[in-house]
Protein backbone atom coordinates (compact mmCIF):
# COMPACT_ATOMS: atom_id res chain seq x y z
CA UNK A 1 0.00 0.00 0.00
CA UNK A 2 1.14 3.64 -0.37
CA UNK A 3 3.33 5.12 2.31
CA UNK A 4 1.34 5.65 5.48
CA UNK A 5 3.41 8.69 6.37
CA UNK A 6 2.49 10.31 3.06
CA UNK A 7 -1.20 9.45 3.04
CA UNK A 8 -2.37 9.68 6.61
CA UNK A 9 -2.14 12.28 9.29
CA UNK A 10 -2.88 10.07 12.26
CA UNK A 11 -2.34 10.22 15.95
CA UNK A 12 1.01 8.54 15.41
CA UNK A 13 2.64 11.94 15.35
CA UNK A 14 0.70 13.30 18.31
CA UNK A 15 2.96 14.46 21.15
CA UNK A 16 2.61 12.48 24.33
CA UNK A 17 1.48 15.57 26.23
CA UNK A 18 -1.54 15.92 23.92
CA UNK A 19 -3.38 13.24 25.87
CA UNK A 20 -2.44 13.80 29.52
CA UNK A 21 -5.35 11.89 31.05
CA UNK A 22 -4.74 8.72 29.07
CA UNK A 23 -1.00 8.76 29.64
CA UNK A 24 -1.15 9.84 33.25
CA UNK A 25 -3.37 6.86 34.00
CA UNK A 26 -0.95 4.56 32.20
CA UNK A 27 2.24 6.01 33.65
CA UNK A 28 2.73 3.43 36.45
CA UNK A 29 2.41 0.60 33.93
CA UNK A 30 4.64 2.38 31.41
CA UNK A 31 7.31 2.76 34.07
CA UNK A 32 7.50 -1.02 34.36
CA UNK A 33 8.46 -1.40 30.68
CA UNK A 34 12.15 -1.63 29.83
CA UNK A 35 14.26 -1.25 26.71
CA UNK A 36 14.37 -4.65 24.99
CA UNK A 37 16.74 -3.45 22.25
CA UNK A 38 19.90 -2.97 24.32
CA UNK A 39 21.67 -5.95 22.79
CA UNK A 40 21.16 -4.80 19.20
CA UNK A 41 24.27 -4.03 17.17
CA UNK A 42 24.24 -1.08 14.77
CA UNK A 43 25.59 -1.38 11.26
CA UNK A 44 29.28 -0.48 11.57
CA UNK A 45 32.16 0.39 9.22
CA UNK A 46 33.05 -3.21 8.34
CA UNK A 47 29.50 -3.98 7.23
CA UNK A 48 29.30 -0.76 5.21
CA UNK A 49 32.64 -1.61 3.56
CA UNK A 50 31.14 -4.96 2.53
CA UNK A 51 28.19 -3.10 1.02
CA UNK A 52 30.53 -0.91 -1.04
CA UNK A 53 32.38 -4.01 -2.23
CA UNK A 54 29.10 -5.63 -3.23
CA UNK A 55 27.95 -2.48 -5.04
CA UNK A 56 31.21 -2.25 -6.97
CA UNK A 57 30.94 -5.89 -7.99
CA UNK A 58 27.43 -5.25 -9.30
CA UNK A 59 28.55 -2.09 -11.09
CA UNK A 60 31.21 -4.02 -12.97
CA UNK A 61 28.78 -6.83 -13.78
CA UNK A 62 26.28 -4.33 -15.21
CA UNK A 63 28.76 -2.07 -17.00
CA UNK A 64 28.11 0.93 -14.73
CA UNK A 65 31.01 3.29 -14.00
CA UNK A 66 29.51 5.17 -11.06
CA UNK A 67 26.29 5.53 -9.07
CA UNK A 68 24.85 8.81 -7.78
CA UNK A 69 22.79 8.82 -4.58
CA UNK A 70 20.99 11.68 -2.82
CA UNK A 71 20.17 11.81 0.93
CA UNK A 72 17.78 9.15 2.13
CA UNK A 73 17.89 5.51 3.08
CA UNK A 74 20.26 4.49 0.28
CA UNK A 75 22.78 7.17 1.29
CA UNK A 76 22.64 5.95 4.90
CA UNK A 77 22.88 2.34 3.73
CA UNK A 78 26.14 2.85 1.84
CA UNK A 79 27.83 5.77 3.63
CA UNK A 80 26.16 6.29 7.02
CA UNK A 81 25.53 9.94 6.11
CA UNK A 82 22.23 11.12 7.59
CA UNK A 83 21.16 14.25 5.78
CA UNK A 84 18.04 15.97 4.50
CA UNK A 85 17.32 16.93 0.93
CA UNK A 86 17.10 20.61 0.03
CA UNK A 87 17.75 22.83 -2.95
CA UNK A 88 21.45 22.60 -2.02
CA UNK A 89 22.71 19.31 -3.41
CA UNK A 90 24.47 16.83 -1.20
CA UNK A 91 25.12 13.47 -2.83
CA UNK A 92 27.39 10.45 -2.87
CA UNK A 93 29.21 9.08 -5.88
CA UNK A 94 30.00 5.39 -5.69
CA UNK A 95 32.68 4.59 -8.28
CA UNK A 96 33.19 1.15 -9.75
CA UNK A 97 36.69 1.22 -8.28
CA UNK A 98 38.24 3.12 -5.40
CA UNK A 99 36.84 5.24 -2.58
CA UNK A 100 33.43 6.92 -2.85
CA UNK A 101 33.03 10.67 -2.86
CA UNK A 102 30.62 12.91 -0.98
CA UNK A 103 29.73 16.21 -2.66
CA UNK A 104 28.24 18.80 -0.32
CA UNK A 105 28.11 22.58 0.27
CA UNK A 106 31.32 23.98 1.80
CA UNK A 107 29.62 25.19 4.96
CA UNK A 108 27.91 21.81 5.49
CA UNK A 109 31.07 19.68 5.32
CA UNK A 110 31.71 19.49 9.10
CA UNK A 111 28.12 18.42 9.77
CA UNK A 112 28.08 15.87 6.95
CA UNK A 113 31.32 14.33 8.21
CA UNK A 114 29.74 13.70 11.63
CA UNK A 115 27.78 10.71 10.33
CA UNK A 116 30.10 9.62 7.51
CA UNK A 117 30.75 5.96 8.22
CA UNK A 118 33.16 4.94 5.45
CA UNK A 119 36.49 6.14 4.06
CA UNK A 120 35.50 8.66 1.40
CA UNK A 121 36.75 11.73 -0.38
CA UNK A 122 34.70 14.88 0.33
CA UNK A 123 34.45 17.58 -2.33
CA UNK A 124 32.68 20.83 -1.57
CA UNK A 125 31.04 23.56 -3.59
CA UNK A 126 30.52 27.23 -2.78
CA UNK A 127 27.19 29.03 -2.97
CA UNK A 128 28.04 30.59 -6.35
CA UNK A 129 29.16 27.30 -7.87
CA UNK A 130 27.35 24.48 -9.66
CA UNK A 131 27.44 21.30 -7.52
CA UNK A 132 26.99 19.13 -10.61
CA UNK A 133 30.21 20.57 -12.01
CA UNK A 134 31.91 19.23 -8.86
CA UNK A 135 30.31 15.83 -9.50
CA UNK A 136 31.53 15.95 -13.10
CA UNK A 137 35.02 16.89 -11.91
CA UNK A 138 35.21 13.81 -9.74
CA UNK A 139 34.02 11.60 -12.60
CA UNK A 140 36.61 13.11 -14.95
CA UNK A 141 39.38 12.69 -12.39
CA UNK A 142 38.48 9.03 -11.90
CA UNK A 143 38.15 8.53 -15.70
CA UNK A 144 34.50 7.58 -15.27
CA UNK A 145 32.84 10.38 -17.26
CA UNK A 146 32.67 8.28 -20.43
CA UNK A 147 31.16 5.26 -18.70
CA UNK A 148 27.44 4.78 -17.90
CA UNK A 149 26.35 6.67 -14.79
CA UNK A 150 23.70 4.99 -12.62
CA UNK A 151 21.06 7.15 -10.98
CA UNK A 152 19.45 5.93 -7.74
CA UNK A 153 15.73 5.80 -8.40
CA UNK A 154 14.67 8.52 -5.94
CA UNK A 155 17.18 11.12 -7.17
CA UNK A 156 15.49 14.37 -8.16
CA UNK A 157 15.15 15.60 -11.72
CA UNK A 158 17.08 18.84 -11.20
CA UNK A 159 20.20 16.89 -10.24
CA UNK A 160 19.98 14.51 -13.20
CA UNK A 161 19.22 17.39 -15.58
CA UNK A 162 22.15 19.36 -14.18
CA UNK A 163 24.48 16.42 -14.70
CA UNK A 164 23.47 16.08 -18.35
CA UNK A 165 24.19 19.79 -18.85
CA UNK A 166 27.76 19.53 -17.56
CA UNK A 167 28.31 16.10 -19.10
CA UNK A 168 26.23 16.22 -22.32
CA UNK A 169 27.71 13.00 -23.65
CA UNK A 170 27.06 11.06 -20.44
CA UNK A 171 25.04 7.88 -20.68
CA UNK A 172 22.51 7.96 -17.84
CA UNK A 173 21.17 4.59 -16.69
CA UNK A 174 19.17 3.20 -13.79
CA UNK A 175 21.16 2.25 -10.70
CA UNK A 176 18.53 -0.32 -9.71
CA UNK A 177 20.72 -3.31 -10.61
CA UNK A 178 23.23 -2.01 -8.07
CA UNK A 179 21.18 -0.35 -5.32
CA UNK A 180 18.30 -2.81 -5.38
CA UNK A 181 20.79 -5.61 -5.89
CA UNK A 182 22.32 -4.70 -2.53
CA UNK A 183 19.41 -3.46 -0.47
CA UNK A 184 16.83 -6.10 -1.42
CA UNK A 185 18.99 -8.90 -0.02
CA UNK A 186 19.26 -8.38 3.72
CA UNK A 187 22.21 -9.70 5.70
CA UNK A 188 21.97 -11.51 9.02
CA UNK A 189 22.77 -8.24 10.81
CA UNK A 190 19.88 -6.47 9.07
CA UNK A 191 17.50 -9.34 9.75
CA UNK A 192 18.44 -9.17 13.44
CA UNK A 193 17.57 -5.44 13.60
CA UNK A 194 14.26 -6.01 11.84
CA UNK A 195 13.52 -8.81 14.30
CA UNK A 196 14.26 -6.47 17.20
CA UNK A 197 11.92 -3.83 15.76
CA UNK A 198 9.18 -6.43 15.35
CA UNK A 199 9.71 -7.67 18.90
CA UNK A 200 9.21 -4.10 20.15
CA UNK A 201 6.01 -3.67 18.16
CA UNK A 202 4.54 -6.97 19.35
CA UNK A 203 5.44 -6.14 22.96
CA UNK A 204 3.84 -2.70 22.58
CA UNK A 205 0.69 -4.31 21.19
CA UNK A 206 0.56 -6.71 24.12
CA UNK A 207 0.81 -3.77 26.53
CA UNK A 208 -1.72 -1.60 24.70
CA UNK A 209 -4.41 -4.16 23.87
CA UNK A 210 -5.81 -4.77 27.39
CA UNK A 211 -5.87 -0.99 28.05
CA UNK A 212 -8.26 -0.18 25.20
CA UNK A 213 -11.59 0.97 26.61
CA UNK A 214 -15.00 1.88 25.24
CA UNK A 215 -15.14 5.57 24.32
CA UNK A 216 -11.43 5.92 23.56
CA UNK A 217 -10.56 7.68 20.33
CA UNK A 218 -8.14 6.37 17.74
CA UNK A 219 -5.73 9.11 18.89
CA UNK A 220 -5.93 7.81 22.48
CA UNK A 221 -5.00 4.29 21.39
CA UNK A 222 -2.19 5.50 19.14
CA UNK A 223 -0.73 7.56 21.98
CA UNK A 224 -0.65 4.49 24.24
CA UNK A 225 1.00 2.42 21.50
CA UNK A 226 3.62 5.06 20.80
CA UNK A 227 4.41 5.55 24.48
CA UNK A 228 4.93 1.82 24.96
CA UNK A 229 7.06 1.60 21.81
CA UNK A 230 9.39 4.32 23.08
CA UNK A 231 9.73 2.71 26.51
CA UNK A 232 10.57 -0.61 24.86
CA UNK A 233 13.40 0.95 22.85
CA UNK A 234 11.80 1.62 19.46
CA UNK A 235 11.19 4.85 17.60
CA UNK A 236 7.53 4.98 16.48
CA UNK A 237 7.09 5.26 12.72
CA UNK A 238 3.30 5.04 12.45
CA UNK A 239 0.35 4.01 14.59
CA UNK A 240 -2.71 3.86 12.39
CA UNK A 241 -5.86 3.03 14.36
CA UNK A 242 -9.16 2.51 12.49
CA UNK A 243 -12.41 2.04 14.38
CA UNK A 244 -15.69 0.61 13.09
CA UNK A 245 -16.53 1.50 9.51
CA UNK A 246 -13.18 3.30 9.10
CA UNK A 247 -11.52 -0.14 9.06
CA UNK A 248 -13.21 -0.76 5.69
CA UNK A 249 -10.85 1.78 4.11
CA UNK A 250 -7.21 0.62 4.18
CA UNK A 251 -5.85 4.01 5.26
CA UNK A 252 -8.90 5.03 7.20
CA UNK A 253 -11.07 8.09 7.51
CA UNK A 254 -10.71 11.51 9.12
CA UNK A 255 -14.19 11.25 10.59
CA UNK A 256 -14.28 11.16 14.42
CA UNK A 257 -13.94 7.62 15.71
CA UNK A 258 -14.37 6.10 19.17
CA UNK A 259 -14.25 2.55 20.47
CA UNK A 260 -17.70 1.00 20.54
CA UNK A 261 -18.75 -2.38 21.88
CA UNK A 262 -19.11 -4.92 19.10
CA UNK A 263 -17.16 -2.91 16.53
CA UNK A 264 -13.86 -3.61 14.82
CA UNK A 265 -10.56 -2.12 15.99
CA UNK A 266 -7.87 -2.28 13.29
CA UNK A 267 -4.34 -1.27 14.29
CA UNK A 268 -1.43 -0.97 11.85
CA UNK A 269 1.76 -0.04 13.69
CA UNK A 270 5.52 -0.06 13.20
CA UNK A 271 8.73 1.29 14.65
CA UNK A 272 12.41 1.66 13.86
CA UNK A 273 15.37 0.09 15.69
CA UNK A 274 18.85 1.16 14.55
CA UNK A 275 17.38 2.30 11.23
CA UNK A 276 15.36 -0.85 10.45
CA UNK A 277 11.58 -1.10 10.51
CA UNK A 278 8.72 -3.29 11.64
CA UNK A 279 5.16 -3.37 10.30
CA UNK A 280 2.46 -5.35 12.09
CA UNK A 281 -1.35 -5.12 11.85
CA UNK A 282 -3.91 -6.61 14.20
CA UNK A 283 -7.70 -6.57 13.96
CA UNK A 284 -10.08 -7.46 16.80
CA UNK A 285 -13.47 -6.54 18.15
CA UNK A 286 -14.03 -4.62 21.36
CA UNK A 287 -16.43 -6.80 23.28
CA UNK A 288 -18.00 -9.75 21.51
CA UNK A 289 -17.36 -10.37 17.81
CA UNK A 290 -20.35 -11.00 15.56
CA UNK A 291 -20.77 -13.84 13.09
CA UNK A 292 -19.79 -11.74 10.04
CA UNK A 293 -16.73 -10.33 11.78
CA UNK A 294 -15.54 -13.78 12.79
CA UNK A 295 -16.07 -15.13 9.30
CA UNK A 296 -14.07 -12.39 7.59
CA UNK A 297 -11.32 -12.52 10.24
CA UNK A 298 -10.90 -16.26 9.71
CA UNK A 299 -10.80 -15.76 5.93
CA UNK A 300 -8.03 -13.15 6.24
CA UNK A 301 -6.09 -15.39 8.62
CA UNK A 302 -6.30 -18.13 6.02
CA UNK A 303 -5.28 -15.63 3.32
CA UNK A 304 -2.06 -14.94 5.21
CA UNK A 305 -1.28 -18.64 5.27
CA UNK A 306 -2.03 -18.98 1.55
CA UNK A 307 0.46 -16.18 0.85
CA UNK A 308 3.09 -17.70 3.13
CA UNK A 309 2.72 -21.11 1.48
CA UNK A 310 3.09 -19.53 -1.98
CA UNK A 311 6.30 -17.68 -1.03
CA UNK A 312 8.82 -20.26 -2.19
CA UNK A 313 12.38 -19.71 -3.34
CA UNK A 314 12.52 -19.01 -7.05
CA UNK A 315 8.82 -18.16 -7.30
CA UNK A 316 7.98 -14.88 -9.08
CA UNK A 317 6.78 -12.46 -6.38
CA UNK A 318 3.56 -11.79 -8.27
CA UNK A 319 2.46 -15.39 -7.86
CA UNK A 320 2.09 -14.84 -4.10
CA UNK A 321 -0.51 -12.16 -4.83
CA UNK A 322 -2.13 -14.43 -7.43
CA UNK A 323 -2.52 -17.23 -4.89
CA UNK A 324 -4.31 -15.02 -2.36
CA UNK A 325 -6.53 -13.44 -5.00
CA UNK A 326 -7.48 -16.87 -6.32
CA UNK A 327 -8.46 -17.97 -2.81
CA UNK A 328 -10.54 -14.83 -2.19
CA UNK A 329 -12.27 -15.07 -5.58
CA UNK A 330 -13.33 -18.59 -4.63
CA UNK A 331 -14.97 -17.11 -1.54
CA UNK A 332 -16.95 -14.64 -3.65
CA UNK A 333 -14.78 -11.55 -3.18
CA UNK A 334 -13.46 -9.31 -5.94
CA UNK A 335 -12.64 -10.43 -8.50
CA UNK A 336 -9.19 -8.94 -8.90
CA UNK A 337 -8.77 -5.74 -6.86
CA UNK A 338 -12.49 -4.95 -6.64
CA UNK A 339 -14.46 -4.53 -3.43
CA UNK A 340 -15.63 -6.18 -1.29
CA UNK A 341 -12.29 -7.93 -1.21
CA UNK A 342 -8.58 -7.12 -1.30
CA UNK A 343 -8.05 -3.77 -3.01
CA UNK A 344 -4.30 -3.48 -2.46
CA UNK A 345 -1.26 -5.69 -3.05
CA UNK A 346 -0.70 -8.66 -0.78
CA UNK A 347 2.59 -7.26 0.54
CA UNK A 348 5.51 -4.91 0.10
CA UNK A 349 9.23 -5.09 0.61
CA UNK A 350 10.51 -3.75 3.93
CA UNK A 351 13.85 -2.91 5.51
CA UNK A 352 15.26 0.54 6.23
CA UNK A 353 12.10 1.93 4.64
CA UNK A 354 8.64 0.72 5.56
CA UNK A 355 7.95 0.22 1.86
CA UNK A 356 10.78 -0.99 -0.35
CA UNK A 357 11.03 -2.81 -3.68
CA UNK A 358 9.79 -5.28 -4.54
CA UNK A 359 6.08 -5.88 -3.95
CA UNK A 360 3.95 -8.98 -3.73
CA UNK A 361 1.68 -7.76 -6.50
CA UNK A 362 0.33 -9.14 -9.75
CA UNK A 363 2.80 -9.34 -12.64
CA UNK A 364 5.91 -8.79 -10.48
CA UNK A 365 8.38 -11.20 -12.07
CA UNK A 366 11.32 -10.86 -9.67
CA UNK A 367 11.97 -14.26 -8.14
CA UNK A 368 12.05 -14.71 -4.39
CA UNK A 369 15.55 -15.23 -3.00
CA UNK A 370 17.14 -15.63 0.44
CA UNK A 371 17.40 -12.32 2.28
CA UNK A 372 14.31 -10.71 0.75
CA UNK A 373 11.83 -9.33 3.31
CA UNK A 374 8.12 -8.68 2.85
CA UNK A 375 4.92 -7.78 4.62
CA UNK A 376 2.06 -10.27 4.34
CA UNK A 377 -1.22 -8.35 4.67
CA UNK A 378 -4.06 -9.70 2.52
CA UNK A 379 -6.88 -7.71 4.11
CA UNK A 380 -10.56 -7.92 3.23
CA UNK A 381 -12.52 -4.65 3.10
CA UNK A 382 -16.31 -4.27 2.98
CA UNK A 383 -17.19 -0.62 2.25
CA UNK A 384 -19.85 0.80 4.56
CA UNK A 385 -19.37 -1.99 7.08
CA UNK A 386 -15.89 -2.96 8.31
CA UNK A 387 -12.53 -4.35 7.25
CA UNK A 388 -10.00 -6.84 8.58
CA UNK A 389 -6.26 -6.66 8.08
CA UNK A 390 -3.74 -8.99 9.64
CA UNK A 391 -0.14 -8.16 8.79
CA UNK A 392 3.03 -9.97 9.70
CA UNK A 393 6.37 -9.70 7.92
CA UNK A 394 8.58 -12.56 6.81
CA UNK A 395 12.04 -13.02 5.33
CA UNK A 396 13.20 -15.58 2.83
CA UNK A 397 15.78 -18.10 4.04
CA UNK A 398 17.65 -20.89 2.29
CA UNK A 399 14.75 -23.19 3.16
CA UNK A 400 11.85 -20.83 2.50
CA UNK A 401 9.96 -18.07 4.33
CA UNK A 402 10.32 -17.39 8.04
CA UNK A 403 8.07 -15.11 10.10
CA UNK A 404 9.31 -12.07 11.99
CA UNK A 405 6.08 -12.23 14.01
CA UNK A 406 3.68 -15.14 14.28
CA UNK A 407 0.17 -14.48 12.94
CA UNK A 408 -2.67 -14.76 15.47
CA UNK A 409 -5.02 -17.74 15.25
CA UNK A 410 -8.24 -16.30 16.70
CA UNK A 411 -10.13 -13.02 16.71
CA UNK A 412 -10.56 -13.60 20.44
CA UNK A 413 -6.80 -13.78 21.00
CA UNK A 414 -5.36 -11.32 18.46
CA UNK A 415 -1.96 -11.34 20.17
CA UNK A 416 -1.76 -15.01 20.96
Amino acid sequence: MPSRRQLIATAAAAPLLALPRILRAAEPDLAALGDITKATQPIGPAKRAARIDRAQTLMKANGIGAVLIEPGSSLIYFTGVRWSRSERLTCAILPAEGKPCIVTPFFEEPSVRESLGIPAEVRVWQEDQDPLAVVAGFLHDRKLADRPIGIEETMRYFAVDGLTRVLPSAKIVSANPVVRGCRMIKTAAEIALMQAATDVTIAAYRWTYPRIERGMSNADIAALMNAATRKLGGSPEFSLVLLGEAAAYPHGSKKPQVVTDGEVVLMDCGCTVQGYQSDVSRTFVHGTAGVAQRKVWDQVARGQQVAFAAARLGTPAGQVDDAVRGYYTGLGYGPDYRLPGLSHRTGHGIGMDGHEPINLVRSETTRLAPGMCFSNEPGIYIPGSFGVRLEDCFHMTATGPQWFSRPPVSIDAPLG
